[in-house]
């Protein structure tokens, strides 16, 4: 919701530096901002629920009472360790892409790894109808101007994909897809890495099945 984005945008300043009132209004601020905070992380592990539970595929969707909670397991504190190794640890686990998906959306940029994951799908396309008819749906969903979900690559790398998906190869989107890879690496990367939730998981506390949303 708007609220929300403008609570999150509000939480990436410090409260400090626009401090209007002085010292009085800086107490209610901070209390205000910790209860914003816990608002996104609850938020964020529902989004995070949704996603485990949503991309679970359809051979286990078919035994669906039997494990809905048990389709992905919480990672241990050293598994969760291990994604801070290296970017790829991260998106090879099911729970920790799942988890850097719905980080993604609470920074309102989940299109780069949305982008990401239907390039590797593109690139496992063996039919060539089926990689012209995909080729085209990522083109529209995430190159053109205007895209629903369109990705901040340059103008060129946009128009050589404009050009190659009339022949769609599997290496059509190899570039715009390095872009991103990097874009997520350097920016969101590190800062889920430094994310409560992240850090939550490193621990050996459990989060409690209630905080993770319904």
């Amino acid at each position: 919701s708007a609220m929300q984005s403008a609570l999150f945008l509000a939480l990436q300043h410090d409260g400090g530096r626009m401090e209007r009132g002085g010292r009085r209004r800086s107490e209610a601020e901070e209390a205000e901002k910790g209860r914003m905070k816990r608002t996104i992380i609850k938020d964020w592990k529902t989004r995070l629920s949704y996603f485990l539970q949503n991309s679970s595929n359809s051979t286990k969707m078919k035994s669906k009472n039997a494990g809905k909670h048990r389709t992905y397991f919480r990672p241990s504190p050293e598994e969760a360790q291990l994604w801070s190794e290296a970017f790829d640890e991260l998106l090879a686990n099911k729970y920790g892409l799942a988890a850097f998906r719905a980080f993604l959306k609470s920074e309102f940029c989940e299109e780069n790894i949305e982008f990401w994951l239907a390039c590797e799908d593109f690139k496992k396309t063996k039919s060539p109808q089926k990689l012209t008819s995909k080729a085209k749906k990522i083109y529209n969903d995430f190159i053109e101007k205007e895209a629903p979900k369109e990705i901040n690559i340059d103008f060129q790398t946009k128009n050589m994909i404009a050009q190659n998906i009339q022949e769609a190869t599997h290496t059509c989107f190899s570039a715009a897809q390095k872009r991103v890879y990097s874009l997520m690496e350097n920016n969101s990367y590190p800062r889920f890495l430094e994310s409560e939730f992240y850090q939550e998981l490193c621990k050996k506390t459990p989060i409690t099945r209630a905080a993770q949303g319904t």
